[in-house]
């Protein structure tokens, strides 16, 4: 008896050694992506931030200065001045964005919801741009907005809209708002699967009920449908919001370093690349404010993006 006591004592104590063994080697498995993670954002960031507390010339880095890049980006003209105005255009590009990409990208998804035929080829139709790349964006849709021979002016030409045919990325009062529709149209595929997802996740029974106490329409929207597809709205805000605040690529793509006509289509990331790394026009390279608007996009971003999602999940909790 007590020779079997003891095997199974053993025993015991080698399954609980198996099954904390186990448990550990769970904790190993998010090692790969953290590592990645760390080498490819929080570094940067942190060298970033190093970055910006020194006085640099060229590339080679000069003394400690502290906070004084901070300053200088904050007060010195022209430094102020074109952080403001990128600053402003970042704001505008988010909310047109939203507007006129979320928006019809909830109308559309709302209509593939409806279970209308081609549903599945519109999802994909929908989705198609998405697929290419940003610089054959910006290249095609350049060509389309060319005011001598772009498609959009003489489509204007032949239809009796001559006089509304314009420069479109020449002029200042138009050129950022172009280049956020076609942001809009190359973004609107990953908003509809968003929304249309959400919408999915809606019971059946729930919309039922609805429309059996007289709820339809706007009414249908509004009341049942927006308020229970909140998690979807606040994923493709968030992501709104990010993409318009990192705004380069299409810009770089359309218009160049210099935010062409007259800064009216400067972001802050654009504004960064041209300080840190210089402009097609011979721009000095300044690394420390470079690296102090880095910082500060940085916190804007992720600051505001947090801000957000905690009012969103506060709000979704009490409701």
């Amino acid at each position: 008896m007590k020779m079997e006591a003891d095997i199974k004592q053993k025993t015991d104590i080698v399954g609980k050694f198996r099954g904390n063994w186990k448990r550990w080697l769970i904790h190993l498995f998010p090692i790969p992506a953290l590592l990645v993670y760390v080498s490819f954002v929080v570094i940067p960031i942190c060298s970033a931030f190093a970055y910006s507390l020194f006085e640099w010339r060229g590339i080679q880095r000069g003394q400690f200065v502290g906070l004084d890049n901070f300053v200088r980006l904050f007060t010195v003209e022209p430094f102020n001045w074109m952080f403001w105005n990128a600053f402003k255009n970042n704001v505008t590009y988010f909310v047109i964005e939203m507007i006129a990409q979320n928006g019809i990208a909830f109308i559309l998804a709302y209509i593939l919801y409806t279970k209308i035929k081609g549903a599945e080829f519109f999802k994909a139709a929908f989705f198609l741009p998405r697929i290419l790349s940003v610089i054959i964006v910006g290249f095609l849709w350049k060509l389309i907005l060319n005011p001598n021979f772009g498609a959009l002016n003489v489509l204007l030409s032949k239809v009796g809209l001559g006089d509304w045919a314009r420069p479109w990325l020449g002029d200042p009062h138009t050129a950022l708002i172009a280049i956020i529709l076609v942001n809009s149209w190359f973004g609107l595929g990953f908003a509809v699967l968003i929304f249309l997802a959400g919408l999915q996740s809606i019971p059946r029974d729930v919309i039922e009920a609805a429309r059996l106490d007289g709820a339809r329409g706007p009414r249908l929207i509004f009341f049942i449908i927006l308020p229970l597809i909140v998690p979807s709205i606040t994923i493709v805000t968030v992501y709104t919001f990010i993409h318009a605040f990192e705004a380069f690529e299409l810009i770089y793509a359309m218009q160049g370093s210099q935010g062409e006509p007259y800064y009216s289509t400067d972001t802050l990331a654009v504004y960064f690349y041209r300080l840190a790394f210089g402009g097609s026009a011979g721009d000095s390279v300044a690394i420390g404010l470079g690296s102090a608007l880095a910082v500060v996009l940085f916190l804007i971003i992720a600051s505001i993006s947090a801000l957000f999602l905690y009012l969103v999940r506060k709000k979704t909790v009490t409701y």
